[in-house]
């Protein structure tokens, strides 16, 4: 019998609206042997109080933020949260999202029936009108650019490849660049031991005061988070010795960032 312990790392700040969805999905998922960690930012709602009444289920923690910046502050909660779990596979959620109930159980058995797999990726669904529907995913005609990137709540993985990407410095550098989009670059880009499914595990919202909805396209938050993901994805094919052709995406980024820096 299956013993793999499992380890649900989910990031919380002010979305008390969702906050209990999320943990109950957890709580009643078909697979049994796991540990919930939630991590709040300090969150200025009923999150921390929601968050006490299931105190008995569920492990919480509470850290001030390190950035104004919302990308960053997700970063350092889930490397926390890291820190604290024991799980060989790890879930990430974020506070807004939910699992499925067969989720976690579906994912112990691929990383079983595939001990090289480091990185699994589900297809979250999200709700448009009255169906539920996959999040597109968009084929890159650009190899060296980043993949399309399957949001937080739909990433599991291995103990020891978080703690790859912890000793590479893979989170360190480029606070605008979200976890996910690291993640899916350093697995699909440069591991190349990872699998997508498309199954309906997990659920995905789009809320107004997300990660992604604060950073609006042709923003100038938006140039600045696109001239780092460059950034970011040029340094790590140098570090990996890979070549790295810049392309008109690149120059036209870096023309519209920097007259972006100077007004």
């Amino acid at each position: 019998m299956n013993n793999t312990k499992v380890s649900v790392l989910i990031s919380n700040f002010n979305k008390q609206k969702y906050l209990e969805e999320c943990i109950n999905s957890c709580l009643t998922q078909e697979y049994k042997n796991l540990e919930i960690i939630v991590y709040d930012n300090m969150s200025t709602d009923n999150s921390l109080n929601i968050l006490k009444s299931y105190s008995d289920k569920i492990n919480t923690k509470v850290k001030k933020r390190v950035s104004l910046i919302a990308a960053e502050n997700q970063t350092d909660i889930l490397i926390e949260a890291f820190k604290i779990s024991s799980g060989e596979i790890i879930c990430f959620l974020d506070s807004d999202d939910y699992f499925i109930p067969r989720k976690v159980n579906v994912i112990v058995q691929k990383f079983l029936q595939n001990q090289k797999l480091k990185t699994l990726f589900d297809i979250p669904r999200i709700k448009k009108k009255e169906n539920i529907e996959p999040i597109k995913i968009k084929n890159k005609t650009n190899k060296y650019i980043w993949p399309s990137t399957i949001p937080t709540s739909g990433i599991s993985l291995r103990r020891d490849f978080f703690k790859e990407c912890l000793e590479v410095n893979l989170f360190t550098n480029y606070p605008r660049v979200e976890i996910d989009l690291k993640i899916n670059f350093f697995s699909q880009k440069i591991k190349k031991d990872y699998l997508i499914i498309d199954d309906y595990l997990t659920f995905y919202r789009e809320v107004s005061d997300g990660i992604m909805s604060n950073s609006k396209k042709f923003s100038k938050k938006w140039w600045l988070r696109r001239m780092e993901a460059h950034n970011f994805i040029k340094d790590i094919y140098q570090i990996n010795n890979i070549n790295y052709y810049r392309d008109y995406d690149f120059f036209i980024t870096k023309l519209f960032s920097n007259f972006l820096k100077d007004n």
